[in-house]
Order: structure tokens, then C-alpha cells, then sequence
């Protein structure tokens, strides 16, 4: 992951981009990571750990209808944090991500645990929403969702227009 992360940061270092982060199921570990990165304080504004749903509407603005009708873990709370993080960090990409990476959410036959999901915001547009489903431990389920979006990030940065 560490390689992932390193590369991803002189990407974003050589495109002048700034990146902050709205977490609920990684709980800061993709901030944690990005700030390991070399030369962190040129593209890390920070992140924002929003695990708790009340965190999601009192601090970024999520709707409590939106929490009730959709749940905390899906791409439409997903999309609304990342949202109310642009209106809390400055940055030029911000990222949402939340899930179920163990059980005791809002799990479903149709959305097992290792559902996850990441919005992205670059320069006030919106940029990317994806659902996507991991295996395994709680913690790898977190890790692998870090490494998606050191990935993602890596191959968009390396078009000379991100796209997604």
C-alpha cells in the first residue's frame, strides 16, 4: 500500500492538487496513509472521521431524511458527505467514503459486509461515485478500499484531464 500511496502523492504534488477526505467506515485510515507520503503537507488538507451518522448531519449536512431513506452506507450519503467536506476543508479533490466493512450497519443480502462506497468531488464537480465489495477481515476490507482509491487517483492523475 505504501507504493500505491507514495506514487499517488507525487501525482497529485506534479498536478498542484490538494486532497481532503470525509471518512465514516475507514475511520481516518486514508488519511492516515495519505499523510505518510512524502511531502504530505503539499497536497494533505486534512480529513474529517464522521463514523457516527449524527457526525454526517450535524458537521457536513446530510440530511436526516437522506440517512433514513438510503442508510449511512450507500452512494447517496456517500455523494452528501463528500459534499458537505467541500464546505468544511478547502481542497481541489475531496473524497467520501463509507461502507460496511463489519457487521452491525446496514447490511443486507443485497449489500453484504465489504460493500463499499467512494465519492470524489474534483474542483467542485462532481467526478466519481462507486459501490464496490471487498472480502475478507474487517481490516483488510479498509485496506483495500485505501489501496482502490490510491489506485483510482493514480490512474486518473496520469490522463491529462481526469476522467473516471
Amino acid at each position: 500500500m505504501k507504493q500505491l500511496i507514495e506514487t499517488a502523492a507525487k501525482l497529485l504534488i506534479r498536478s498542484n492538487l490538494t486532497l481532503a477526505f470525509a471518512e465514516s467506515a475507514t475511520a481516518g485510515k486514508a488519511s492516515a496513509a495519505f499523510s505518510l507520503a512524502c511531502d504530505a503537507g503539499r497536497f494533505l488538507q486534512g480529513g474529517f472521521v464522521c463514523y457516527n451518522a449524527k457526525l454526517k448531519s450535524d458537521v457536513l449536512h446530510v440530511k436526516q431524511e437522506m440517512l433514513d431513506k438510503f442508510s449511512p452506507e450507500s452512494t447517496e450519503v456517500t455523494d452528501a458527505i463528500t459534499r458537505g467536506l467541500t464546505g468544511l476543508i478547502p481542497a481541489d479533490i475531496h473524497i467520501g467514503i463509507t461502507g460496511l466493512p463489519c457487521p452491525g450497519g446496514s447490511e443486507t443480502p443485497e449489500k453484504p459486509v465489504g460493500t463499499m462506497f467512494i465519492s470524489a468531488i474534483l474542483k467542485g464537480e462532481h467526478w466519481f461515485s462507486e459501490r464496490l465489495l471487498f472480502h475478507g477481515s474487517h481490516e483488510q476490507i479498509v485496506e483495500q478500499t485505501v489501496m482502490h482509491v490510491a489506485t483510482k487517483l493514480i490512474n486518473s492523475l496520469h490522463n491529462p484531464a481526469p476522467v473516471i
